[in-house]
């Protein structure tokens, strides 16, 4: 029978590492652009530290203020996973510190994505392992479950699913389905090359074509006044 709000899937279909490494250059904010700009997590979900985030997502589902299935989680994650931690938005109770920070480094894992609340927050700014989350607290976790590991979960109004693509940077974070990489990929290269070429001709000429903001102006029947 199943164990309705206490569920553990031990193992999901990864991406290959080969097709994850090919997104570790790019911007997230690019590769939102290829995702119609609505692939972003919340803002208020931030970094507190400056390293780039990179890896497949292994998805936890807590009870608000409870960490029994983050604790799991590290010790069972798998090098190159992102722990990504649906806390409900709680940040009355820090959800990791330090310590859980340090292991899940040491255990190969490339970050932490936390719908709540961290502590020790000195330490992970100065930490070289990516941490993400919405708050600061010095108030410690409960430690009695429930919660599901690797089921489909919300993180700050985005769906997010085992074995995503998981992206961040300063910008934000975002998460890609496997399926989609390919193509986003594609559309990333166009853009960044876009970009370079403007970036280029602005440096070279001080130049930039904004002749579609004024046709933009001009279709929205703008009226200009030349003096007042």
């Amino acid at each position: 029978m199943e164990n309705v709000g206490l569920k553990i899937i031990k193992n999901f279909k990864r991406p290959e590492k080969s097709l994850i490494e090919k997104f570790r250059n790019i911007q997230v904010s690019i590769l939102d652009d290829c995702m119609n700009r609505t692939a972003a997590i919340s803002s208020q979900i931030k970094p507190f530290n400056n390293v780039k985030l990179l890896g497949t997502a292994y998805t936890v589902r807590l009870q608000a203020g409870d960490n029994l299935l983050f604790y799991y989680a590290i010790d069972q994650a798998k090098p190159g996973d992102v722990i990504v931690i649906d806390g409900g938005g709680f940040t009355e109770r820090a959800l990791c510190g330090e310590i859980m920070t340090e292991y899940a480094k040491e255990r190969g894992l490339a970050g932490f994505i936390i719908d709540g609340a961290i502590r020790d927050k000195e330490d992970i700014s100065k930490s070289n392992f990516p941490v993400y989350a919405r708050a600061v607290t010095p108030n410690g976790p409960y430690k009695n479950g429930p919660g599901e590991i690797n089921v489909p979960i919300n993180i700050g109004g985005k769906v997010i699913c085992p074995g995503d693509i998981i992206v961040g940077d300063e910008n934000g974070v975002i998460a890609i389905n496997p399926k989609d990489a390919e193509i986003i990929l594609e559309k990333s290269k166009a853009i960044i090359e876009k970009e370079n070429n403007l970036l280029l001709n602005i440096k070279e000429n001080k130049k930039m074509n904004l002749e579609w903001v004024y046709k933009k102006l001009e279709e929205n029947q703008c009226e200009f006044i030349e003096e007042v």
